[in-house]
C-alpha cells in the first residue's frame, strides 16, 4: 500500500497572477521559502523512500528545503520526473490570469476540462496532461513498491488532476478541488483502489474559513488555471 505525499511548490512572485507554465527562471520568493522550511519542519519525522520533484525550479527548490529539514541533512538526493511537470499551457504560457479569463476557452477550462487544448503549437490538453501524471505516481508505486512512503512535489493543476483520478472523478470535476501552494495531500494506493487521506492540509489556522470578502464579479465562482495564490 504504497502512501504519497502530494505537495504543491511554495508562493512566486507571479503566483495567482500569471500562468507561468513551463517559463524558466521562476523561483520561490521569500514567503514560497518560509513555506517549504515550515513544511519540511512538519515533515522532518516522516520516513521517506524517495523524494520526487517536477523539473521546475520553483518544485525543486520546495523538494530541496523539505529534503534540507529532514535530521538537518541536506544532501537527499531529490529524483525529477518530467511527467510531473505543469501542464503545458501553450500560447497561455506568461500571460496575465485578468486577461486569459476574458478568453472564451477559459470558461471551457473551468465547465469541460475534458475538452480543453491549450492553443498554440505547444499547447497540452488537459487529459494528456492528467495520464502522464497519473502515469507517473503509478510508476513510481511500483519502482518502489507496496509498502514504500514517498513525496511528490507538482503543480496545482497537475495535483488537481492527480486527485480527481484517485478521488474516481471524471476530470471535468477537477475544479471543484482547491490546491493551495506548499499544500500537503496524501494519497494510499492499494491493489484495489486509492484512499485519500488528505487534501489541501496547509497547516495553517482556521481564519481563512470565514466568509471571503467580495472581490468582483465571476471572481468566486472562477477556478484559477494553474492553481490559485492562497489565503
Amino acid at each position: 500500500m504504497s502512501l504519497v505525499l502530494v505537495v504543491r511548490h511554495g508562493l512566486t512572485a507571479s503566483t495567482g497572477k500569471a500562468l507561468t507554465g513551463w517559463l524558466p527562471g521562476i523561483n520561490l520568493d521569500d514567503r514560497g521559502q518560509a513555506q517549504a522550511a515550515a513544511l519540511g519542519q512538519r515533515l522532518a519525522g516522516v520516513p521517506l523512500d524517495a523524494i520526487v520533484s517536477s523539473p521546475l525550479e520553483r518544485c525543486q527548490q520546495t523538494a530541496a528545503a523539505i529534503a534540507a529539514a529532514r535530521n538537518g541533512q541536506s544532501s537527499t538526493v531529490i529524483q525529477t520526473d518530467r511527467r510531473l511537470g505543469e501542464c503545458r499551457y501553450g500560447d497561455w504560457t506568461g500571460q496575465p490570469l485578468r486577461r486569459l479569463a476574458r478568453e472564451p476557452l477559459w470558461r471551457v477550462v473551468q465547465a469541460h476540462p475534458s475538452a480543453v487544448r491549450f492553443p498554440g503549437p505547444e499547447g497540452e490538453s488537459m487529459l494528456e496532461m492528467q495520464q502522464r501524471a497519473v502515469g507517473a505516481i503509478r510508476d513510481w508505486n511500483a519502482r518502489l513498491g507496496p509498502e514504500a512512503c514517498y513525496l511528490v512535489c507538482s503543480h496545482g493543476d497537475v495535483i488537481k488532476a492527480i486527485l480527481a483520478d484517485s478521488l474516481g472523478m471524471h476530470i471535468d470535476l477537477m475544479q471543484r478541488i482547491q490546491i493551495d501552494p506548499c499544500s500537503l495531500s496524501v494519497i494510499r494506493y492499494t491493489p484495489l483502489r486509492p484512499f485519500v487521506l488528505r487534501m489541501n492540509d496547509t497547516g495553517g489556522s482556521t481564519a481563512g474559513l470565514a466568509r471571503p470578502a467580495v472581490k468582483g464579479a465571476g471572481q468566486q465562482e472562477d477556478a484559477q488555471v494553474g492553481g490559485g495564490a492562497g489565503e
